[in-house]
């Protein structure tokens, strides 16, 4: 697919028409106090791997509704001090994969948190095992429209309430160094990453990775790839609710958490990507409030990024900060 969005130049420029909710942080505030009204309750169980440089933990965790959630913990083997921390978060349809995946944080002597997504982990790579037990209103296929009807019911409150948890988890084991926490993840994962940076006041770093759940209004009219085309097909069959669905699409864009980013932020974006349109990725990138940010910009490539060019700039880039 050749360039089909904005210019390069226009996209640093580009600005998001998504209207922010009035009641946006006071939604989110209430939304967290419930949770926490729910013991933490993070437990980290040794797993044999048969890793030699590597420890990993099967972690639980009580997320949004108390529901468990699972999660790996992943530590240079013979740790015995505080360990700068990311905080990984996965694509769309993955999950935690199996003990023995995503070895690269851990590898550079930093502690690593892989969250799994509630009901995920059954569309690519090693499987997940955290569902989701509430139920939601008619939705198409896929996870973009479940409880579309009203914030409060919306899938991703869940999750996003699930990732701020899974932060205050793996901040909670004793060799993970609060204070240098980073959040981190692409896709989907690079959404939830926003999230949590709007929504975790003192993290290290986020480092977003062609970020989804973005700039909705526009996202959901100028790709027709899933996920995004899940909204529009919902909205197909559900004619004249489209005013209902971006209001509760708004309380979870990740240009309106990137608004409240106080934290030192790398992101990515892929010129070609009909996935998450690199206009959708400067939205949150050009919103985002702090002003230690960069981007790096991938001219020819699609939703794959800038793969393990962009894990090598996100090593040396983390080095100043976690």
């Amino acid at each position: 697919m050749a360039l089909f969005d904005l210019p390069l130049d226009e996209l640093r420029a580009y600005r998001s028409e998504s209207p922010e909710p009035e009641d946006f942080d006071a939604f989110w505030d209430k939304t967290l106090q419930q949770a926490r009204e729910h013991d933490l309750d993070a437990r980290f169980e040794p797993v044999e791997t048969g890793l030699s440089t590597i420890e990993v933990y099967d972690v639980t965790f009580a997320g949004f509704g108390g529901h468990p959630v699972k999660g790996w913990l992943r530590l240079p083997a013979g740790a015995t001090e505080p360990l700068p921390l990311v905080v990984e978060f996965i694509g769309y349809g993955g999950g935690r994969g199996l003990p023995h995946e995503n070895l690269l944080w851990a590898s550079t002597g930093r502690a690593h948190f892989a969250m799994d997504t509630r009901g995920q982990g059954s569309a690519w790579g090693g499987g997940g095992g955290t569902p989701d037990p509430v139920g939601a209103a008619p939705a198409y296929p896929g996870f973009m429209t479940r409880g579309i009807d009203a914030p409060e019911n919306y899938y991703y409150r869940r999750v996003f309430t699930d990732a701020v948890r899974a932060v205050e988890a793996a901040r909670s084991h004793p060799l993970a160094d609060a204070a240098r926490t980073v959040a981190t993840g692409g896709s989907q994962g690079g959404g939830i990453a926003l999230a949590v940076g709007g929504l975790v006041p003192d993290l290290a770093a986020v480092a977003p990775d062609v970020p989804f759940l973005c700039d909705f209004p526009r996202a959901a009219t100028l790709t027709d790839r899933h996920p995004y085309r899940e909204i529009a097909l919902f909205l197909k069959t559900h004619r004249g609710r489209s005013a209902d669905a971006l209001r509760t699409l708004s309380y979870f864009d990740g240009v309106h958490f990137a608004a409240r980013g106080r934290a030192p932020a790398l992101f990515s974006a892929a010129l070609e990507d009909q996935t998450c349109p690199p206009s959708t990725v400067f939205a949150a990138f050009n919103a985002w409030a702090h002003e230690d940010k960069a981007i790096e910009v991938y001219d020819f490539n699609d939703h794959e990024g800038g793969g393990p060019f962009q894990e090598a700039a996100k090593m040396r880039w983390l080095r100043s900060y976690a």
